[in-house]
């Protein structure tokens, strides 16, 4: 079996010279095959408030530079372990939502033909959907882990069925999810009224607010999460307006009272031994962060997930 190839050399090339590919890792197109990859999708037509996720996955992709390959909180190697690979962006209509959705799901079903899966990077949570339904194609209806300030599950904006406001009540309807794992962490805010929470709870929705995660602690949560999914494929969504404006300023509808970097992180890892089949993280909007602090917390958050995938290969191929 060949090595995979990792990260350029930090000692041979600074930080912040090279191409900025994720983690300065190689391209799709220089490898065989990858076992998981980084992909962006620079698409912010769905939002209702401040645009600039479009530009998202460029700046995750710049603020990765310093990512090391060795994650000492769970014992792991990723880049070592698996192949990983930035397969760049998919490049979609930034005019017409239909025909993006359409792209995205094409393009996340010919990545992951092989075996691979998916890292997304967006744009904003409008994305969410196509994403599911590849998922939903390779594996049937997945467990969805849901982090964002909102709920996501509303019916329209304006008439519109597609924006970032609505994409997991779209999946419910399309039965692209398992309605008896869904679970969303981190809401909180005002919302348009009290039925928005009783609606969400007949989708089959599982509420963790931030306030939760504050008085629980992160080890609780998790554990009651982990309880949730059971052994279900999982996909985990990533709003990083999950996180508080302090820790993620750069995003499109910031909401005060939110989690930290930390205790997303450690909840995270708490998650170590799911069935991870893929996961996004959306709605960085770099024209409003402040020294990349929000990009920084993505890139972390992704080089989470990629090592959580990377325990998940481990376990897969101990049991084979």
């Amino acid at each position: 079996m060949t090595e995979p190839r990792g990260p350029v050399d930090s000692s041979r090339v600074p930080r912040f010279a090279g191409p900025a590919t994720f983690a300065r890792l190689p391209r799709l197109d220089e490898v065989a095959r990858a076992d998981v990859a980084v992909v962006g999708v620079p698409f912010d037509g769905g939002v209702s408030y401040r645009p600039g996720a479009r530009f998202g996955p460029a700046a995750v992709r710049e603020a990765s530079r310093l990512l090391r390959p060795y994650h000492p909180g769970l014992d792991v190697s990723p880049f070592a372990t698996q192949q990983v690979a930035d397969a760049g962006d998919i490049a979609v209509n930034p005019f017409d939502i239909g025909e993006a959705i359409e792209t995205i799901q094409d393009a996340a079903g010919s990545l992951q033909t092989e075996g691979t899966r998916l890292v997304t990077i967006g744009g904003d949570h409008t994305i969410a959907l196509p994403l599911l339904r590849a998922a939903a194609t390779r594996h049937g209806p997945v467990a969805v882990l849901h982090f964002d300030a909102h709920l996501d599950t509303w019916d329209t904006y304006f008439g519109a069925e597609h924006t970032h406001g609505t994409p997991f009540r779209r999946a419910v309807e399309e039965g692209i999810v398992d309605t008896s794992a869904l679970s969303h962490v981190g809401t909180r805010g005002p919302l348009y009224g009290k039925q928005d929470l009783t609606e969400d709870e007949k989708l089959g929705f599982g509420i963790v607010t931030s306030a939760d995660v504050y008085r629980r602690g992160a080890d609780e949560v998790a554990d009651q999460l982990r309880q949730r999914i059971g052994d279900r494929p999982l996909y985990v969504s990533i709003d990083i307006d999950c996180l508080d404006p302090a820790h993620a300023p750069g995003t499109g509808t910031p909401e005060a009272g939110g989690l930290t970097s930390r205790e997303l992180l450690e909840i995270l890892r708490g998650l170590a031994g799911c069935r991870l089949i893929g996961a996004d993280v959306v709605e960085v909007a770099p024209a409003y962060d402040h020294a990349e602090i929000t990009s920084v917390a993505a890139s972390h958050v992704a080089y989470d997930l990629i090592s959580l995938l990377a325990l998940q290969g481990k376990r897969e191929k101990t049991d084979e």
